[in-house]
């Protein structure tokens, strides 16, 4: 490993193997997060076919709880047979026969992996993940010399990126 003389040299050695150790784990927030924007859109979407038996007698939110989609609406009812989008529920039976949307194996757990939440196994990951983030953020203003032509430069984009993001976030 190279020696290291000061802050900057710390800075730009860990920056440089953090980022190689990191590059597949970014690769899959990358896509995933591309994937995360378009959830709403049929977007490499595969139609899946369900025939389950839930209670008997649900009502329609204890209905939409089990079923899991999104703007899930009861159309009508007739003969004890409740008609939504992509399925149909008898609740003399609990039969449920319907269709949903859903992402390949793998795209579906990469998405997974990002939307995550503290109670979940990887979330160690995540927050490893975005402290390594914050770090190339920092780290990245060690990457050439104060007085250099570049880094005055890298300033003004840094500006610029920061308003951006103010800008998005408020819009």
């Amino acid at each position: 490993m190279d020696k290291i003389k000061n802050t900057k040299t710390f800075m730009r050695i860990v920056h440089r193997y953090l980022g190689y150790f990191m590059a597949g784990i970014m690769t899959v927030y990358a896509v995933s997060g591309v994937l995360l924007v378009y959830r709403d859109t049929g977007f490499l979407k595969q139609e899946k076919k369900y025939e389950k038996v839930f209670a008997k007698n649900l009502d329609e939110k204890k209905l939409q709880k089990e079923i899991k989609i999104k703007g899930f609406e009861v159309e009508k009812t007739e003969n004890g047979i409740m008609y939504f989008k992509d399925g149909t529920y008898n609740s003399a039976t609990g039969e449920a026969k319907y269709t949903k949307k859903e992402l390949p194996f793998v795209l579906n757990k990469m998405t997974q992996l990002h939307k995550s939440q503290s109670k979940d196994t990887l979330s160690p990951l995540n927050t490893f993940f975005g402290i390594s983030l914050f770090f190339f953020v920092i780290s990245s203003f060690w990457m050439f010399n104060v007085k250099s032509k570049a880094f005055k430069r890298g300033m003004y984009y840094t500006a610029a990126g920061l308003v951006l993001a103010i800008i998005l976030v408020f819009i």
